[in-house]
């Protein structure tokens, strides 16, 4: 599935040939429709000739509503430039131009609009008028294709030539990446909740499935999917999106704000980006207060220039946006830049690195740094992510080195296989530095421990998490990571190094002697114990011991014998009581009550009254 968004000026036919595409009325709103132009996004789908169908994203073409046109052509994939052949360019016409070649929107049809107001002579003047003004332009080369959505003429011609543009097109998503959706709009729906819409991008998302909300945090489940008013069970990246959501009101939530999976990304309020000045802006100096627009949100900014004091109108550099509010954003994700009064489409860019450091300027390891974030390989740029040398999440590394899916899939694997990378188990990476930090870190923490408490199988496994500092969803990789390296030894609940053994020290040994023989000679009422609390927990460890009540211990063999008779007795005669235990053993009341206790416990018996029945 591919998105195509209308660009050009006010009044120039966009909502109209949509509308004559597919049947769609984008304008929604009743101000729109009584004052016949477009003021917010408008969406539709159209099924082309070749059977392939294609969401449609209509925006403002009034330079009062430029911000609403760019929270709707960040996500798409090609556009629809269109401009009347009664008018030919015009001013939001060169502006919206501008704004596609900053978003590095590579693909479009020209679309002269409005020919049966004109004559040959006229369109063929309108027509160069028009080539000559995307010279230099990312749709330089783009096809032109004349239509009258009153008369019809030129709309076949023109789902032809969109059906040719999808070929070309590359595909930008993977369904098992990360899914983004930068929101649009938010609404209820009687009976159903809060619905979100937009642009899916990065990944798929499944009804049932946990989300996230951005920047608030606010935790969500997909209750249902639409695409083109069709219920989905996934909905696929590259697609308009419709999502119902449980356990969120609509008002928390807007445009501008992004759904992706809990966890996933974090709100930032710094980015590094390289940009690029207008052609035909003033300069853009050092410490300028601008409007950013990237995704479908607005964040007002100041511009830190890091390496001039001013870009002049064509000139490229590296910057810091400081925002007034969060954003979410990745690397690699384009951005616009726009004076805020007089209001004026300055500058755009790419997001180099989207949780970086403050930056003082004109400090060339700075520069050096992000021009390797820029130009470097996906290797290069994947070890740059892991070089703090903390351990992170996969996505969080795909997020941080700004690369594709597919870049990661084919240079992570040199990089593991070259020992440059540790994998931490299905879901985590570290650089090999910070493995060998790690490593040691966890081995000492599990020495100190070992030594402090001799007699214990191992640290605790949370506890052993925090000394490490682990992020929590990554434990559980460094714990078979270590596990594989032979560096550990786990149970359920504990770590250890692999080569220790608890053992009692000596006089441990002989004071635990004693106290079994005392507990022979008596077996069925045994002394209490004399042990220290330590010592106590490795000889039940290692069932030397079985506790029936804090302070009535039985060996093994002798509560395996009682227990025996007592299942015996209940399947011969029907029931136990205490007195019948007490006789039988020679034991006090209270020693027959609490092993029938711990027996009920451990569902052996079961109480009826005054008798004991199997559980």
């Amino acid at each position: 599935m591919f998105i195509i968004g209308t660009a050009g000026h006010v009044d120039h036919g966009k909502s109209t040939l949509v509308k004559a595409l597919t049947g769609i009325d984008p304008d929604r709103l009743l101000e729109e429709k009584q004052r016949e132009m477009t003021i917010d996004l408008g969406f539709a789908w159209l099924t082309l000739p070749s059977g392939r169908e294609v969401s449609l994203v209509d925006v403002p073409g009034h330079e009062r509503f430029i911000k609403n046109m760019l929270a709707g052509v960040g996500g798409i994939d090609a556009v629809l430039l269109v401009i009347a052949a009664d008018e030919a360019v015009m001013p939001q016409t060169r502006e919206h131009l501008a704004i596609i070649d900053l978003l590095d929107i590579r693909y479009g049809i020209v679309v002269l609009s409005k020919i049966d107001l004109v004559d040959h002579e006229w369109l063929a003047l309108v027509s160069d008028e028009v080539r000559a003004a995307l010279a230099g332009s990312a749709l330089a080369t783009a096809p032109i294709v004349p239509i009258s959505a009153r008369t019809g003429v030129g709309l076949a011609e023109l789902a032809q030539a969109l059906d040719r543009l999808l070929d070309t097109l590359p595909a930008r998503h993977r369904a098992d990446g990360m899914p983004r959706l930068a929101i649009d709009r938010s609404f209820a729906i009687s009976g159903f909740g809060t619905v979100v819409t937009g642009v899916l991008r990065g990944g798929s998302l499944s009804v049932g499935q946990e989300v996230e909300i951005l920047p608030q945090g606010l935790r969500a489940r997909i209750r249902g999917l639409q695409s083109h008013q069709r219920p989905l069970e996934q909905a696929l990246p590259g697609t308009r999106v419709a999502v119902n959501l449980a356990g969120i009101h609509y008002r928390e939530v807007g445009r501008g704000d992004v759904l992706t999976v809990p966890g996933a990304l974090a709100p930032t309020t710094l980015l590094d980006a390289q940009i690029r000045v207008v052609g035909d802006a003033p300069p853009l100096r050092h410490n300028t207060a601008l409007d950013l627009f990237i995704g479908s949100s607005e964040a007002p900014c100041r511009l830190a220039l890091l390496a001039a004091d001013e870009l002049a109108p064509g000139e490229q550099g590296w910057a810091q946006l400081r925002l007034a509010k969060p954003v979410v954003a990745v690397a690699g994700d384009r951005f616009i830049l726009r004076i805020p009064s007089p209001s004026q489409t300055v500058a755009g860019g790419v997001v180099v690195d989207p949780h970086p450091p403050r930056h003082r300027r004109f400090r060339a390891e700075v520069i050096a740094a992000l021009a390797l974030r820029m130009q470097g390989s996906p290797a290069e740029r994947l070890l740059q992510a892991l070089a703090d040398g903390r351990p992170r999440l996969r996505a969080e590394v795909l997020v941080a080195a700004g690369v594709t899916e597919l870049e990661m899939a084919t240079a992570l694997p040199a990089l593991l296989a070259n020992g440059q990378v540790v994998a931490l188990g299905n879901d985590g990476l570290i650089s090999a530095a910070g493995w060998s930090a790690l490593r040691a870190t966890l081995c000492a923490a599990l020495a100190s421990y070992h030594q402090r408490f001799p007699l214990r199988r191992g640290m605790p496994r949370e506890e052993a998490r925090q000394r490490v500092q682990a992020p929590a969803r990554l434990w559980p990789g460094i714990v078979a990571t270590a596990l594989a390296e032979g560096l550990i030894g786990i149970d359920d609940t504990t770590v250890r190094l692999a080569d220790f053994v608890p053992q009692p020290t000596a006089g441990q040994r002989r004071q635990l002697d004693l106290q079994l023989a005392a507990m022979a000679r008596n077996p069925y009422a045994p002394p209490p114990l004399n042990l220290d609390g330590e010592l106590l927990a490795w000889a039940l460890d290692q069932e030397l011991l079985v506790k029936i009540a804090p302070d009535l211990y039985l060996l093994p063999a002798i509560y395996a014998e009682m227990v025996a008779w007592v299942r015996a007795t209940i399947e011969t005669q029907g029931s136990l009581t205490v007195a019948e235990l007490r006789d039988h053993f020679g034991i006090s009341r209270r020693y027959a009550v609490a092993l029938l206790e711990h027996l009920d416990e451990r569902r052996i018996t079961r109480r009826q009254g005054d008798r004991r029945v199997l559980g």
